[in-house]
């Protein structure tokens, strides 16, 4: 249990880190609000809710390799993410 855990914490902590940093690129270029800010937090924040859902799927036969899945596509998900915030700056 303690490394389901970890990965909801990891999926909270990275895209939080994502959300934050379009947060920073926006003020630091004086965009508050911008429209492309505002998608990519909700991309996150559906981002967030999917893996999330996928965590708590209970017809998964492989667990294990479920969540190396569930991991492997937060990473996509979030590099994703970060070469759209660098893309606004």
């Amino acid at each position: 249990m303690a490394s389901i855990r970890n990965l909801k914490k990891d999926i909270n902590n990275v895209l939080g880190d994502v959300i934050e940093a379009v947060y920073i690129v926006e003020q630091t270029q004086g965009k508050e609000g911008s429209k492309e800010g505002s998608e990519i937090i909700d991309k996150a924040i559906e981002t967030f809710d999917q893996l999330i859902a996928d965590i708590h799927r209970k017809d998964v036969e492989n667990r294990k390799a479920h969540f190396k899945q569930v991991r492997k596509d937060l990473e996509a998900e979030a590099t994703a993410l970060v070469e759209r915030i660098n893309k606004m700056a």
